[in-house]
């Protein structure tokens, strides 16, 4: 399927975008919408249309399946995302990682700042990235400031994974791809993640890789 025209108005490139029903194809690395940036929502979508967008940004990142998706990862420019986090994960990695479950939430025009320096390293995968991941350091507390779908503020401390996840998408809304960030010797095969980094910590693989964790 082609992609809509760029030159097309928002809501009707959306409303194209959603034509064929199902989960919509994701962008990958190297396409400039994920590198520009996004424009803040200030209601370009009529209520319907919008929620119709969350719903198949919903839809597509389970089907991924992953636990966030950014606008811009669907070549949208907009300043949304997505995060859902069942965190099926064991207590020892649950209890390392701080992965807690996080229920569905839409984040409109979000932005984070760190709460104190602490910062936590770990292996971390993108939907823009297919077959690789790699360690990044985060922050791990920040406060996430902006709007759910229906315009009602948001101002929450995440910790965690939870935090990790914010970060993350909402690097996508700035052109930020979790690359940027991450210690480039870490950089592994998801069947090498699988075969050889699958510890509740990225202690293992830096030893062995040769980086340095904060």
């Amino acid at each position: 399927m082609a992609s809509p025209s760029p030159r097309a108005p928002l809501a009707e490139r959306i409303e194209e975008l959603l034509a064929p029903g199902g989960p919509l194809p994701i962008v990958a690395a190297g396409d400039p919408v994920l590198r520009t940036g996004t424009t803040r929502y200030e209601g370009q979508l009529d209520p319907a249309l919008l929620a119709r967008f969350v719903e198949a940004l919903r839809l597509t990142m389970h089907a991924a399946p992953g636990v966030g998706l950014a606008a811009p990862q669907v070549g949208v420019e907009l300043r949304i995302a997505v995060i859902e986090d069942p965190a099926p994960v064991p207590e020892e990695v649950r209890l390392a990682r701080g992965r807690v479950p996080q229920p569905f939430r839409v984040l409109v025009n979000p932005a984070y700042e760190p709460v104190g320096s602490a910062r936590a390293a770990f292996f971390e995968g993108c939907l823009s990235v297919p077959g690789y991941q790699a360690v990044v350091a985060r922050h791990t507390e920040v406060r996430l400031t902006g709007a759910d779908e229906h315009g009602r503020p948001l101002d929450e401390v995440f910790g965690g994974w939870p935090a990790r996840i914010v970060q993350h998408e909402t690097d996508h809304l700035d052109g930020v791809l979790y690359l940027d960030r991450a210690e480039p010797r870490s950089l592994s095969a998801n069947q090498a993640v699988l075969d050889r980094w699958t510890q509740p910590t990225a202690d293992l693989a830096a030893r062995a890789l040769g980086f340095e964790l904060p």
